[in-house]
């Protein structure tokens, strides 16, 4: 089991330091929930896996959103329904998902092979859609010039598309999710024509989540 900082968060970010002005940065876009929106296929139930602020989270199907971060669940929005205070390799969490199974699971990225996409087949009885980045890609960005360190730190939070594939068990597709300029989303890669917003200290703190280049499902 993942071990659990001190609001509750796991994993290898410190979303209790990190994740407080998340909200204020990491706004969906659009164009990108679009994407995903078609991705959920016709699903009627979802279960988001580290849902964080609700970013990105439909609102027109049920959901059970799962995040184990006080200061992430804090700032979801009201028309969201609470997440639940787990983590998803705790087994009384799974019981209670295995009791009532799901059609579809969409996960943020992921970081490390211990988040174990083959649970995700456990729990759910059709697609599960993962939009991280692909740690190869990441690193193609220019900001390596200036600052390799924070995209090497950024590679080695998510498995490569083929890892997740073969831990999701076959018959996985894998697209690509362009990122458009002037991208309400503040990620790193976000900023690629608006530089700026790279020297903005919080914009730097607020840590990766959903919003990345590609979606195996």
């Amino acid at each position: 089991m993942a071990q659990r900082r001190q609001d509750g968060g796991a994993g290898d970010a410190d979303y209790g330091a990190l994740g407080s002005t998340y909200s204020r940065y990491r706004r969906p876009d659009p164009r990108i929930a679009a994407v995903i929106t078609q991705a959920l296929g016709e699903a009627r139930t979802v279960l988001n896996v580290g849902s964080g602020a609700g970013s990105y989270e439909p609102t027109d199907r049920e959901v059970t959103a799962v995040e184990p971060s006080a200061v992430m669940r804090a700032q979801r929005p009201a028309h969201l329904a609470p997440a639940v205070d787990a983590t998803a390799e705790q087994a009384a969490l799974r019981r209670r998902l295995l009791r009532r199974r799901h059609d579809h699971l969409q996960r943020p990225p992921v970081a490390g092979p211990s988040c174990g996409p083959g649970r995700a087949r456990r729990v759910t009885r059709g697609p599960v859609v993962i939009l991280t980045c692909d740690p190869a890609r990441v690193q193609e960005f220019w900001v390596r010039e200036y600052a390799p360190e924070v995209l090497e730190v950024e590679a080695r939070r998510c498995p490569s598309p083929e890892a997740l594939a073969d831990g999701l068990g076959g018959g996985v597709s894998i697209s690509t999710v362009l990122i458009p300029q002037g991208r309400t989303d503040g990620f790193t890669e976000a900023y690629y024509g608006r530089p700026e917003h790279l020297l903005d200290v919080e914009a730097r703190r607020a840590p990766a989540r959903p919003g990345r280049s590609s979606t195996p499902r």
